[in-house]
């Protein structure tokens, strides 16, 4: 085999090692369970988002919601639960569509919100607001 092709097969099989190694660390490295983790977690009876703020549900949103009750004026005062456009159901997860074309998560059926007089995770200020806002619990 001449030189030139010896060093262009050494580099060519360096060169699959080095990706194969990279894909097993993105996928062992847990990169690929964040990608499909939950959107919430529960954390002392209710769901929360990452950053540990509580999560609510709505009354007026239907039990198995393909859309949310709560917008313009409502959602300044309820964030809702941002979901990606890429965002696929699974488990209990699913994406529901907004008014606006935005994507919001909803858990077993229900759209999830955030309240905005919460102020510091493990708040819970908006369980049972206007009799209407209730804490989402797993």
């Amino acid at each position: 085999m001449s030189p030139t092709r010896s060093l262009l097969l050494t580099t060519s099989l360096a060169l699959l090692a080095g990706c194969s190694s990279m894909h097993e660390q993105h996928h062992g490295s847990g990169m690929h369970d964040a990608m499909h983790a939950a959107p919430a977690s529960a954390r002392d009876g209710v769901l929360v988002t990452a950053d540990g703020m509580s999560l609510y549900t709505f009354d007026r949103d239907p039990a198995d919601a393909s859309k949310s009750a709560c917008n313009g004026q409502c959602a300044m005062n309820w964030p809702p639960l941002m979901a990606p456009a890429s965002a696929m159901a699974r488990d209990d997860w699913k994406p529901v569509t907004r008014d606006d074309g935005s994507r919001q998560w909803a858990y077993k059926g229900k759209p999830l919100y955030r309240w905005v007089k919460d102020q510091k995770p493990g708040d819970r200020t908006g369980d049972g607001a206007m009799g209407v806002w209730r804490l989402a619990r797993p």
